[in-house]
């Protein structure tokens, strides 16, 4: 779930529904991973061809078949030939840029959300698109590349643990996309704990690169928040979707999944102004320190002000300046400098001004 990479950009004038790759350029070969799966047993494959998973699609038992990479455009293509999917939606899976959505078709529905995690050394925020399919018996999920956070969901297949054995590809579907809410937590949670590190450091003088670290938060909080909104709006839109594709009763767990998400969207809002206020009480606090800094310099140089003075004027080479000839007259300037100085340090504590 790499942010900074160098993506393939689909070239211009394309008609639409062209099905052009826009993603990751180094991105691994596709893999197909299939569940099958009733209360009564699970079984568990590996395809590379898409003709391998064509006799799942009918089999009244529960499918859900996963595309790991999609740099191979024929798969996506041949999935979409099977399961009767708009090309403009085929042409959406691999355009990995969309923004969260819902799409109600026909006789499927589709689902963009995005993927995200944080590298806690690099301060930053991975993401990546996430398709679903959902059809009577079967749900298609389409990633950019291997490594997601749905290990909880295979586990509880794979131990028949809960409901999720017991009830239809909706609930299947519930449970990949609240897998994908609650890993925002987990990521929240890394980010605030660097925030809260941040925090510790702030007023720190020797914390140079602070305001950098600050902003890199920051942005990847601004990216945090790109992700999250909209997914709010395809989460409460799943919820109110009429079709007979999800039933009324995996509707309670979508709200309680869009309970989670408005969850996230606070931590976020709240992740956002505190690094806001963080940055203006670290400029602040260095604006003070510079002015400290030209305060003292400022000090010193009024008492040379008039210690230059005197300096000057006798630096002065005339003959009849009458304190050339004294004696004492080299002590005596320097007690009167002293003197003058030691007035100005005692008039500048006296207005508190050192």
């Amino acid at each position: 779930m790499a942010r900074k990479r160098k993506k393939r950009v689909k070239q211009p004038g394309l008609p639409p529904g062209s099905l052009v790759y826009v993603g990751e350029a180094g991105a691994k070969p596709p893999l197909i991973t299939v569940w099958d799966y009733d209360e009564a047993g699970l079984n568990e494959y590996q395809f590379t061809n898409v003709d391998d998973c064509v006799p799942f699609r009918n089999n009244q038992r529960v499918t859900w078949i996963n595309v790991d990479g999609l740099t191979d455009v024929s798969i996506v293509e041949k999935l979409g030939v099977r399961y009767n999917l708009h090309p403009l939606v085929m042409e959406d899976i691999l355009h990995t840029t969309q923004r969260p959505k819902i799409e109600e078709h026909d006789d499927f529905i589709y689902v963009v959300l995005r993927m995200i995690d944080f590298d806690s050394e690099k301060m930053q925020v991975g993401s990546e698109q996430v398709s679903f399919i959902l059809t009577s018996e079967n749900v298609l999920t389409f990633q950019e590349s291997p490594g997601d956070v749905f290990g909880p969901v295979r586990d509880r297949l794979k131990g028949n643990k809960g409901r999720i054995r017991k009830l239809g590809p909706d609930y299947l579907l519930y449970a990949l996309m609240d897998s994908l809410v609650d890993h925002y937590f987990f990521v929240l949670e890394k980010l605030g704990d660097k925030i809260e590190e941040l925090e510790e450091h702030m007023l720190e003088q020797s914390a140079a690169n602070l305001a950098h670290r600050l902003h890199e938060l920051k942005r990847e909080t601004i990216i945090l928040r790109k992700s999250v909104w909209p997914l709010r709006e395809a989460i409460g839109g799943l919820e109110r979707l009429d079709t007979p594709l999800i039933k009324d009763s995996t509707k309670l767990f979508v709200r309680d999944m869009y309970d989670h998400t408005i969850q996230v969207i606070d931590t976020v809002e709240s992740y956002r102004d505190l690094l806001a206020g963080m940055l203006e009480i670290y400029l602040a606090s260095q604006s003070n320190r510079l002015n400290e800094v030209m305060k003292v310099l400022t000090i010193i140089s009024t008492i040379f002000i008039p210690l230059t003075f005197i300096v000057g004027v006798y630096g002065m080479n005339f003959r009849n300046m009458p304190e050339l000839e004294w004696s004492f007259g080299y002590p005596a300037v320097w007690i009167i400098m002293l003197m003058i100085a030691g007035g100005m340090v005692y008039f500048f504590r006296k207005k508190r001004w050192i």
